[in-house]
C-alpha cells in the first residue's frame, strides 16, 4: 500500500498506476513527448522507493527494477507493450537491480536466445553435445607443465559452438549447472587418470559452481568420482570463487574442511574481483590464489593493476601458499610476473585451451613437473 502511494505521488493524474500482483506494478504514462519523460519519471521512482519504511515499528528498506517501453515504437497493442516491459525490467535486474531499462529489439533477441538456450541445454548432455578442454598450467621458471584446468564447451547442433559466458549463466540460474558439473568433474577426471597412467602426474582444476555448492551434495559428488576414477584426491582441484566462500560462511567453511580433510587442493579463482578478504583466507585455508585477468592484462601499462598483482602475491607468500596469474598471454608480462615472485601462470602465451589430442602432444613436447610435496 505504500509502494502504491509512492507510485501514484510520483505520476499525473492522467496517468495509471496498477498492481499486477505480489510485488509487480504497472505505470502507464500518457501524452509522453518523448522516452526522456518515461526516464524522468523512473529516476523518480526510484528516489522515492529507495527511501525507507516504516511498517509496524520496523524500519525496511527496498529497492526496485524498471522495464520500459513506448509506444508505438516497441508494439501496438498493449499485450505486447507489457511483454517488452517486462523483458526489460528483467534486464535491469540482471544488470545490478534498482536501475530502469528500455526495450530493444537486441534485447528481445538476446532473450528469445536465453530461452531457446535453456531449452536446448536439457538435452544437451543426453545428445553428447557438451565436451572438456584443458588449458595446462605452467610453473612460471622452469616452463614445465604442472596441471591443467577443465573447461566446458557447448557444440550446439544448429548454432555451432557457444561461448561458456552465453550457457553457463543460464545453467546457474536453471540449476542445470548441476548435472553439467558433475559430467566436468567425472571426465576431468578419468582424463586425469589416463595421463596419470602415462606418466604425466598433473593436477586437473575444475571449477565448482555457486549452485553446485549450496543445492547439492559436493562432498558425495566428490567422493563418488575418486571411487570411480581411481584418482588420488590431491590431484583434484577445486577451483570455489569468493561469491561461494561469503555466500554461507559457516556451511561453507564445514564443507571446505570435509574437503581439505579428504586431501583434495582447494583454489579461489580469480582472486580480487570479489569480497577478498584476510578473514576468509585465514579461515578457509585454501591452498592457492589465481590472479584475475583483468589485473594481468595491463600489468605493464597500469601502475594500480601492478600494485595489486604484486600485492596478491605477496599475501601467497605469506601464507605460505600457491599463486597463478590467469591471462598470461606475453613474454614480457610473464617476465614481469616472475620479477615479483608469482610461481605459476597460465594463459594463451604458453597454451590455449586444448582439445584431449592436443593436450597430449603438449605433454609429449613439454617437460611435466610435479607438484605434490
Amino acid at each position: 500500500m505504500q509502494v502504491a502511494r509512492r507510485l501514484l505521488s510520483c505520476v499525473r493524474d492522467t496517468d495509471t498506476v496498477s498492481r499486477l500482483g505480489g510485488d509487480e506494478f504497472v505505470v502507464l504514462l500518457s501524452y509522453i513527448s518523448s522516452p526522456d519523460n518515461v526516464l524522468d519519471v523512473a529516476k523518480k521512482i526510484l528516489k522515492a522507493l529507495s527511501e525507507v519504511f516504516e511498517i509496524s515499528e520496523h524500519f525496511i528498506s527496498v529497492s526496485c527494477s524498471i522495464g520500459a517501453c513506448v509506444y508505438p515504437t516497441d508494439g501496438l497493442d498493449f499485450d505486447v507493450l507489457l511483454q517488452r516491459a517486462d523483458t526489460a525490467m528483467y534486464e535491469a535486474k540482471n544488470d545490478g537491480r534498482n536501475n530502469c531499462k528500455f526495450f530493444t529489439e537486441e534485447m528481445n533477441f538476446n532473450v528469445q536466445r536465453c530461452l531457446r538456450l535453456k531449452n536446448d541445454m536439457r538435452n544437451a548432455l543426453k545428445n553428447e553435445e557438451f565436451y572438456i578442454e584443458y588449458q595446462p598450467q605452467f610453473d612460471l621458471v622452469s616452463r614445465a607443465i604442472i596441471g591443467a584446468e577443465a573447461l566446458v564447451r557447448w557444440r550446439h547442433p544448429e548454432l555451432g559452438v557457444i561461448s561458456p559466458g552465453d550457457f553457463i549463466p543460464i545453467a546457474e540460474e536453471s540449476g542445470l549447472i548441476i548435472d553439467i558439473g558433475h559430467y566436468v568433474m567425472r571426465q576431468a577426471c578419468h582424463q586425469a587418470m589416463r595421463w596419470h597412467d602415462q606418466g604425466h602426474r598433473l593436477h586437473i582444476a575444475v571449477n565448482v559452481s555457486y549452485v553446485q555448492f549450496v543445492r547439492n551434495n559436493l562432498l558425495q559428488l566428490v567422493t563418488d568420482t575418486l571411487d570411480e576414477t581411481g584418482l588420488e584426491a590431491q590431484y583434484l582441484e577445486l577451483e570455489l570463487t569468493e561469491s561461494i566462500l561469503v555466500s554461507d560462511p559457516e556451511n561453507v567453511l564445514s564443507m571446505v574442511q570435509l574437503l581439505r580433510n579428504m586431501g583434495v587442493f582447494l583454489s579461489i579463482d580469480d582472486f580480487g574481483t570479489g569480497y577478498s578478504s584476510l578473514s576468509y583466507l585465514k579461515r578457509f585455508s585454501v591452498h592457492k590464489l589465481k590472479i584475475d585477468q583483468s589485473f594481468v592484462r595491463d600489468i605493464l601499462v597500469d601502475k594500480d593493476d601492478a600494485i595489486i598483482v604484486s600485492a596478491i602475491i605477496n599475501l601467497a607468500k605469506s601464507l605460505e601458499i600457491e599463486c597463478i596469474a590467469e591471462g598470461v598471454e606475453t613474454e614480457a608480462q610473464a617476465n614481469k610476473l616472475q620479477a615479483m615472485g608469482c610461481q605459476q601462470i597460465q594463459g594463451y602465451w604458453l597454451g590455449r585451451p586444448l582439445s584431449v589430442v592436443q593436450m597430449n602432444e603438449a605433454l609429449a613436447n613439454t617437460k611435466v613437473m610435479e607438484q605434490i610435496e
